[in-house]
């Protein structure tokens, strides 16, 4: 096998998710990316760090050679190396694995070894895997769609907070622990969203009554932004489902990538 070759097949395995070889690498390194992010967090866990930090370490390493190799060998038969490794996947990737040899010349810094939980939002390269591609453009295309709303949405709900916020740092002072106007925009973001954490309270009757009144509307507010994001969900999917609609006997359910109706042999085209 010559050197085009093999990074040919190299490209088809790592970059290809459509093909068998492609569909089990992703499989694969899904599966590497859960466990090794569980490590991570196993070793945050004191008790466990003391009983088996050994065992933990060996692991950690162990996957981080892995994924070293896989970033080297992406690198390698990526058409253009340069801007894989200045892409988004690209910069995740060297992120997840640095930390670990930077801790192993520099001990003070294991606390960056937190980072290699990045790891995590590499399981979106893998969701590109062809039976995703469908749902996940439905998905954009729908937040996409409602960005605007949402937009102005988040813009209405920081107004209401400010002057909550205001009102509230007037009314109950610093003596009941409204020192300052952030402060209490704070708390009136915890308490609009029904957070609720407890650390500040209103103790006059004039600021319970506000906060009430906070409370209930809070409820109203959190269904908004999923009602604008589930409209456009289903118009994405009615959308889809035109688009994809055979002529000749009206059935949808195609995948993504269908060219013939699966019920008729129909061209979709």
């Amino acid at each position: 096998m010559n050197k085009s070759t093999l990074k040919n097949r190299l490209y088809e395995i790592i970059f290809e998710a459509d093909t068998r070889a492609g569909k089990t690498f992703d499989v694969l390194l899904f599966v590497a990316i859960l466990i090794s992010v569980g490590l991570t967090m196993l070793q945050s866990v004191k008790s466990v760090r003391t009983d088996y930090g050994t065992l933990l370490f060996a692991l950690n390493a162990g996957f981080t050679i892995a994924f070293t190799i896989e970033y080297i060998l992406r690198l390698y038969c990526a058409p253009k190396p340069v801007r894989y490794a200045h892409s988004f996947f690209g910069v995740v990737d060297l992120l997840a694995v640095l930390p670990f040899y930077i801790g192993l010349f520099i001990p003070s810094t294991r606390f960056l070894d937190v980072i290699k939980v990045l790891r995590m939002m590499r399981i979106f390269r893998v969701l590109k895997m062809a039976q995703y591609v469908g749902e996940a453009d439905l998905l954009k295309n729908a937040l996409i769609a409602s960005r605007r709303k949402i937009g102005i949405f988040l813009v209405v709900v920081m107004t209401i907070v400010v002057i909550i916020g205001s009102l509230m740092y007037i009314i109950e002072g610093e003596e009941h622990g409204f020192t300052s106007i952030p402060q209490a925009v704070y708390w009136a973001i915890v308490t609009l969203t029904t957070v609720g954490y407890g650390d500040m309270s209103p103790q006059t009757p004039v600021g319970q009554a506000l906060a009430a009144f906070i409370m209930i509307i809070g409820y109203s507010i959190i269904a908004v932004p999923t009602g604008i994001i589930t409209a456009e969900l289903g118009l994405s999917t009615a959308q889809e489902r035109n688009k994809r609609l055979c002529k000749a006997c009206g059935h949808h359910q195609h995948d993504a990538d269908a060219r013939h109706c699966k019920q008729c042999g129909a061209s979709l085209g």
